[in-house]
């Protein structure tokens, strides 16, 4: 962190308690973007040996050097923190994360996974669903982690409301570490907590990966209402039903209720809806604004997931007979050229009834 980073700091290293496993940690973040920077602070300051795989030689070298983001301004990586485009360094991982975006983790992982030693944990902080698949990203990485191992890793994932800018200011945030291994969900609480993180442990693995992608879809909607001026009203309206339709899908797939009511539940999808950084919001809000999908993606410098997660959650709800109205207008805004105006008329002559959540 830089001198002058805004508002709250903290001391540079803090004892807490220790990761419930023999050997010291060696954490390995696959991915160089904007969670995995943030992440990588965290370790930091709990003097965790850390490095961050780049899946890019050039940006490898780029943030080696510079050890800065454009993305995430005012923050700068700790010296300590090795940054490497080299797969061999996940040889001697003892926690690997992935913070790739969703619709690459299969490709990435395909090249690089061989080299993560059998037994290690992999923890995903991606938030997404494989379009043509509709596999989770803790389900694509057991696919092509555990497929014919004798040692399989145990996958698990890290979620909430946490955008990066906040986390890089060191601004308070909870997160919950998921995975029905109730050792794994205590030791990715210890290794994640720290002075402005504070990690909560759930079993709900589906349910909480269900949770983080569903809500990209939510926001794109909102920030078609930021960008229509439409008011608060209509976004508070969005949010409550935008929560119905994603426990609605989250429990048919597996997912428990009270997890949608959550912290990463309506705590990330309020974040997500709100935030000015947030991409999905803002893709919304230029869709809005007359763009068209395609030029706003070109020009935006973060993966949009919601876009994509759209298309994947409207293909499953046909199958089941799921009822997804928000998420299903969010798709015909994206893929097939609805006008905002008229998804807003056709959301708003929809039948009345009660409300129905989940």
């Amino acid at each position: 962190m830089t001198d002058d980073a805004p508002q709250v700091r903290y001391p540079a290293a803090v004892h807490t308690r220790e990761p419930t496993h023999e050997r010291p940690e060696h954490v390995v973040l696959v991915g160089d973007g904007q969670m995995a920077l943030v992440l990588a602070d965290i370790l930091s300051v709990r003097r965790t040996q850390t490095t961050i795989l780049s899946p890019f030689e050039a940006e490898a070298a780029r943030l080696s050097g510079s050890r800065t983001s454009v993305r995430l301004p005012g923050f700068r990586l700790d010296p300590a923190i090795m940054v490497t485009a080299d797969a061999a360094r996940l040889s001697t991982a003892s926690l690997v994360v992935c913070a790739i975006p969703t619709q690459f983790i299969r490709a990435t992982f395909a090249r690089v996974g061989a080299a993560i030693p059998g037994g290690v944990p992999v923890v995903s902080v991606a938030k997404g669903i494989e379009t043509d698949t509709f596999r989770l990203p803790c389900d694509i990485l057991d696919e092509i982690l555990n497929r014919g191992r004798g040692c399989p890793s145990p996958i698990a994932a890290l979620s909430g409301p946490t955008i990066a800018a906040e986390l890089a200011r060191r601004l308070p945030a909870a997160l919950v570490a998921a995975s029905p291994d109730a050792a794994l969900a205590a030791r990715l609480q210890a290794t994640f907590t720290s002075p402005w993180t504070r990690i909560y442990q759930s079993d709900d693995l589906v349910g909480v990966e269900l949770a983080g992608a569903c809500k990209n879809v939510i926001a794109i909607a909102a920030g078609v209402i930021d960008g229509m001026g439409l008011g608060m009203n209509t976004k508070s309206a969005l949010l409550a039903r935008g929560l119905a339709e994603i426990a609605r899908v989250g429990v048919a797939l597996g997912g428990r209720l009270e997890t949608f009511f959550g912290i990463t539940g309506v705590g990330d999808l309020a974040t997500t809806c709100f935030a000015p950084e947030g991409r999905n919001r803002s893709f919304g809000e230029a869709l809005a604004r007359g763009g068209s999908p395609d030029a706003i993606l070109a020009q935006m410098t973060s993966v949009v997931e919601g876009v994509p997660t759209s298309r994947a959650l409207v293909r499953v709800a046909r199958e089941r007979g799921i009822e997804l109205p928000i998420c299903e207008a969010v798709a015909a805004m994206v893929y097939d050229g609805l006008d905002p105006r008229e998804a807003l008329r056709q959301l708003m002559s929809r039948a009345t009834g009660p409300e129905r959540i989940g």
